[in-house]
């Protein structure tokens, strides 16, 4: 065939195209436009795994109000609830998981059977006993990760010795220590510090024996002893065995000389972070799940009644994450709890797809989500200043409704493009403004973390309880290349040393297959789009040979019908990257990166969108319970995996309006591809 011939097929395409792309786009505009509420913003219902009901009920029995009301006055029938839907979380295997599609989580499953036990569940039942096999064959109980056992042993199943020494006065250590709470990630420090009083206090409510779990330990001796982690180097493994070996002497002598001075400045510290109001107004500590639940750990072991003032915001900020389901007949059903809020980041991500779509500050839409995001900008000068080389005009955009002490660079790079795109000064102004805060935030190597300036220690992964797998907060290429794109808007290019050092910073950390690792997606698809996307926009050639390898890849793993899809589980098995279930997030974020470097009319890049098109909900399939369960509007997607990353390995992520916004944009910027 000719090449005149193809080029006309080709258009023939296009024009078949474009006219149910712009359809689509329309429909889907409607549709997220349901969502949006009345004030301006977005907030769509972040999932997490089964250990957000088992680590809530725990935590209720730690503190002895599993038959006490709850906050907002309740009774324990709340906490019934949460149980029916943890038994819905078990999988026939007997485990529970972290995503649908997981293998067995074995500290998942060992809290998930505590919890039914606890509630009544008869262990010769077949559900108990598929789960306590399951525990066995994966090397019993004694072999949960280190978080979970500051549970276990709270409830006597097992010693403190289990656990790993956190010794209060790591608040007190310097600067120039190796280990020091400036030196890892937010997140981790949010965490150790309520542990650290949680395992000087050694908090141990006994259970009846019935009640316990001795079945699901293989070995009394292991059980009662620390096990070092398998994965750490055996030099550090040893290393930090004796460190713990010390820590634990030093505390049956009483702790050091400064003992109480720790203890008293650990506290002053989580509670200046655990909620306040005006410029540092913070929804928990933190305002995300684990340190929130810790925190009333600590609050009841140090003696603060239940009608304190620390006590009672502690309780109804936690709570509020609990989500109410509606049986058929109107009655309550089964809460699930969700990790954290995601409103800045949902809105953030809502507003730039409309303004893919063209949509600009005229619409009202587009108005109302931008002055509430202006509300947003946070001004206060939180952790994330001590690590800083000098003063900045600080200015950027937390994750949730409150959390002033942790703004983060990938909500404040999403939120700055969005609002520089929907135009208007006062919006122009306050993008600027977080942009010149990422320009002090850029770390040494070139890359971008996601809430410190920091360098990678990797020795600091070795600790103890570092098996959470995110100990640190280092660069990552996905945040980098979206600080890149958002640099791009405002006319930044590579000739900037700011924008260069970031080049070289993502194309050295290009996988040999050409794609990119994902650090707060799923997994090598969502790293490979943010990586690349952002260099292109700020003026790298897209016939450079390391951005035509990361196209091959992504065509290499699109399937027939034109989809993408990924699971999670390619984060522990290299051969699965870009292999999964077809996702309409992922289809758009390899659709969008092909397009950036292939162009909007080649065949890999129109494949995809026209899968889009073709798989969007419309009225009958949006009302069909089985082709949208989740209850979305027609213009939406149906998506039920997780393709969010909170940490690799060990926890992720549903965003439920992901499935909504990340297509609208693909379809979004084809159709403006189309119009130019």
């Amino acid at each position: 065939m000719s090449s005149s011939r193809l080029m006309e097929n080709a258009d023939d395409a296009v024009r078949a195209l474009a006219p149910e792309a712009e359809d689509a786009m329309l429909r889907a505009i409607d549709g997220l436009g349901e969502l949006q509420h009345e004030d301006g913003h977005w907030c769509g219902e972040l999932e997490g795994d089964s250990i957000l009901q088992s680590e809530y009920v725990l935590m209720k029995w730690i503190i002895e109000q599993e038959a006490a009301p709850v906050a907002d006055g309740r009774g324990p029938e709340v906490l019934e609830r949460i149980v029916e839907t943890l038994r819905t979380q078990q999988r026939d295997d007997g485990g529970w998981g972290q995503f649908p599609g997981a293998g067995i989580d074995l500290s998942a499953t060992v809290k998930g059977y505590f919890v039914l036990k606890l509630y009544g569940d008869d262990p010769d039942a077949s559900h108990m006993r598929r789960a306590r096999a399951a525990v066995l064959d994966l090397g019993g109980a004694e072999r949960v990760n280190t978080w979970t056992n500051f549970f276990l042993a709270c409830l006597g199943q097992v010693s403190w010795n289990a656990v790993p020494a956190i010794p209060p006065e790591i608040v007190l250590l310097p600067r120039w220590f190796y280990f020091h709470l400036d030196k890892i990630s937010a997140w981790t420090r949010t965490m150790i510090l309520p542990l650290s009083l949680v395992t000087t206090f050694r908090p141990v409510r006994r259970l009846d024996a019935s009640q316990g779990i001795d079945e699901l330990f293989t070995s009394d001796r292991d059980r009662h002893r620390l096990l070092m982690r398998a994965d750490v180097p055996g030099g550090w493994r040893a290393f930090f065995a004796a460190v713990d070996r010390g820590l634990k002497m030093l505390h049956r002598l009483g702790g050091s000389p400064w003992r109480r001075r720790a203890i008293d400045r650990s506290f002053e510290w989580i509670r200046r972070r655990a909620g306040q109001d005006g410029a540092a107004a913070t929804d928990g500590v933190g305002a995300i799940f684990p340190p929130m639940v810790y925190w009333q750990v600590v609050l009841k072991t140090m003696g603060h009644a239940r009608d304190h003032p620390f006590v009672a915001r502690a309780e109804r900020e936690l709570d509020a994450f609990m989500l109410e389901a509606e049986r058929d007949d109107g009655a309550p059903g089964p809460i699930r709890l969700q990790p954290c809020f995601s409103p800045v980041w949902d809105t953030g991500i809502a507003l730039y797809a409309l303004t893919d779509c063209g949509l600009d500050l005229d619409d009202p839409r587009c108005d109302r989500a931008a002055r509430w995001l202006r509300e947003k900008e946070c001004r206060f000068q939180g952790d994330w200043a001590r690590n800083l080389k000098s003063d900045v005009s600080h200015s950027g955009w937390y994750f949730e409704y409150h959390n002033a002490w942790y703004p983060d660079v990938d909500d404040t790079a999403m939120v700055a493009m969005a609002l520089y795109r929907t135009g208007g000064d006062s919006n122009v102004a306050a993008a600027k403004r977080g942009l010149a805060w990422m320009r002090a935030m850029q770390n040494d190597d070139g890359g971008w973390a996601a809430f410190d300036r920091t360098i990678d220690r990797p020795i600091l992964e070795y600790i103890p309880f570092a098996d959470h797998n995110a100990m640190q907060d280092p660069s990552c290429p996905d945040i980098t290349g979206r600080v890149l794109e958002c640099f791009s808007w405002m006319g930044i290019t590579n000739a900037d040393p700011t924008v260069r050092k970031a080049i070289d910073y993502v194309k050295r950390h290009q996988e040999p297959e050409g794609c990119w690792y994902g650090r707060w997606g799923v997994n090598y698809i969502y790293g490979t789009w943010q990586s690349v996307i952002g260099p292109i926009r700020c003026g790298e050639n897209p016939r450079q040979p390391w951005i035509q390898k990361a196209a091959a890849w992504l065509e290499s793993v699109q399937k027939a019908d034109g989809s993408f899809g990924e699971t999670a589980r390619s984060y522990e098995d290299r051969s699965l990257m870009g292999t999964g279930p077809s996702t309409a997030s992922q289809t758009a974020w390899a659709a969008m990166t092909l397009q950036e470097i292939r162009g909007a009319d080649h065949p890999s890049v129109m494949k995809a969108i026209r899968w889009l098109c073709d798989t969007q909900l419309d009225a009958d399939a949006a009302a069909d319970p089985e082709r949208s369960p989740d209850g979305d509007p027609a213009g939406s997607w149906c998506e039920t995996e997780f393709t969010g990353t909170g940490f690799p390995k060990v926890f992720y992520l549903r965003y439920h309006l992901y499935r909504h916004s990340f297509p609208l944009m693909a379809i979004g910027r084809w159709l403006e591809a189309r119009r130019g």
